[in-house]
């Protein structure tokens, strides 16, 4: 189902693809915390922190994946809000040959050079073994991450952000049925988590590819598409490539946090991953409307609808300060009582940890929220390269925060890492996005009635 995001009241249709989206990340987050859920449960603290210690390292890969697809099908979405359809389904073709490129290079490199960023990372000698197993599965698996968070993207560029939803619904629920086969009847301990998360990504890409060829004519291609238009793939790669090393730049910064948390011994490293699982449910609202707002900008971005855009924002952003505020005060008070759903050991003195965490990271929900929707809003916009400088903004914050805890033994340190880095980035996104919207009201394109497409790819893709 086909939905153009060109027309009719902005704040109902960001809501409304917002919702399915927010939902199903919020069941992707069951892939990972079914694994922890169920580690923990079943296998014990030493595998919970061997699985939460790589949780880093697969967010730096699945990340710039996951940026990546989203980039390249901003061009797609341009496409689809301008109308012109075979130029769309070129930028599909186009999207599908370099990610394909991209995951065989990704898994190589992963996989050769992870055990020496395991060591970097101080991972503890307890559970190392289980630590590498558990990430060199993720990486073997990388072409099934990308074939669904392509094909998801491609749907949610044509407006469709309920079937995505659907198959990772059946995913969620295949890998708990595999994680409790592979781990409780296999013993396959944390490696078994890992196949199991793999597997059911696989399935939901395929079910999104089998949609795609059944139901959705648009996105046929033929034999033509798929002849390489180099313009259009380096307008791709222009925002593709900044948008996923904007990811990277983010799990870097958690990874300098994960190896001074690391030093701290493997009961703190189990404390802060029940944290962020618990921190990561609520906060999926803040990835889903960011991910509408760049399918939005980018469908009216294509139709020259300026005015519009601005109109999206201002309703995405009170809908995100809104959701900030209820979620802060109930993860607030109320949030380490979840961690009983994770271990089964020391769970007083996790559930302490637990709650330090969560503090820091509610009363920054807010900042959170902005740097969401400004920084996919701005790229759905076309700016591929000018939001990474907030991401190396967010990177100085939350290293300069983590390598000073590390520095005094401090977990509440570590806990301000990432509070400190959405602060840094929110200010310098909303001095872009203010920025941005004063040059286009100095060309006079602001206003209801003017309508001017991007000159960039408009003048690349007319012979499209």
């Amino acid at each position: 189902m086909e939905r153009d995001m060109i027309i009719g009241k902005p704040s109902k249709i960001i809501l409304n693809f917002t919702i399915p989206i927010f939902i199903g990340n919020v069941f992707q987050q069951f892939y990972s915390m079914a694994d922890t859920v169920i580690v923990g449960k079943f296998v014990g603290n030493s595998a919970l922190a061997a699985v939460g210690a790589c949780g880093t390292l697969t967010f730096l890969i699945l990340g710039f994946l996951m940026g990546m697809t989203a980039g390249f099908t901003v061009v797609t979405a341009q496409h689809y809000g301008a109308g012109n359809h075979r130029a769309m389904r070129k930028s599909v073709a186009s999207a599908a040959i370099l990610s394909g490129i991209v995951s065989i290079v990704l898994t190589v490199t992963s996989m050769v050079l992870m055990r020496s960023v395991l060591h970097w990372m101080n991972t503890p000698a307890d559970m190392f073994d289980q630590a590498y197993s558990y990430i060199m599965i993720i990486c073997a698996g990388i072409v099934a991450q990308v074939m669904y968070n392509l094909l998801a993207s491609i749907l949610r560029a044509v407006g469709d952000s309920k079937r995505p939803l659907y198959f990772l619904i059946l995913a969620a629920l295949l890998n708990i049925l595999l994680d409790l086969v592979f781990i409780i009847i296999f013993h396959m301990g944390a490696a078994g988590a890992a196949y199991a998360t793999v597997i059911s990504q696989g399935i939901s890409g395929l079910a999104c590819l089998f949609y795609i060829i059944k139901s959705v004519p648009l996105l046929h291609l033929n034999k033509d598409d798929w002849k390489i238009d180099w313009n259009l793939a380096l307008w791709q790669m222009k925002i593709g490539f900044p948008m996923a090393f904007q990811y990277s730049i983010t799990a870097i910064g958690t990874i300098v946090v994960q190896s001074a948390l690391n030093a701290l011994g493997s009961v703190a490293v189990a404390g802060y991953s029940a944290a962020v699982k618990i921190e990561q449910i609520v906060t999926q609202a803040y990835v889903a409307l960011g991910t509408t707002m760049s399918t939005y900008c980018a469908q009216n971005a294509g139709a020259g609808k300026i005015s519009r855009i601005r109109q999206g924002f201002r309703s995405a952003t009170w809908m995100g300060l809104i959701y900030a505020v209820f979620t802060g005060i109930l993860i607030f008070f109320a949030g380490k009582y979840m961690t009983v759903l994770f271990v089964s050991e020391n769970v007083r003195q996790l559930m302490s940890l637990v709650d330090v965490s969560l503090r820091c990271a509610a009363v920054s929900f807010v900042f959170l929220a902005v740097v969401n929707i400004y920084r996919n809003g701005i790229q759905g916009m076309g700016y591929g390269i000018l939001p990474m400088t907030a991401g190396i903004a967010e990177l100085i914050g939350r290293c300069g925060a983590a390598l000073a805890a590390s520095h005094y033994k401090s977990f509440l340190g570590i806990c301000m890492a990432s509070p400190v880095a959405w602060i840094l980035a929110s200010i310098l996104l909303l001095g872009m996005y203010f920025r941005i919207m004063h040059q286009y009201k100095l060309k006079g394109i602001l206003k209801p009635e003017a309508k001017k497409r991007f000159p960039i790819w408009k003048k690349r893709y007319q012979h499209i």
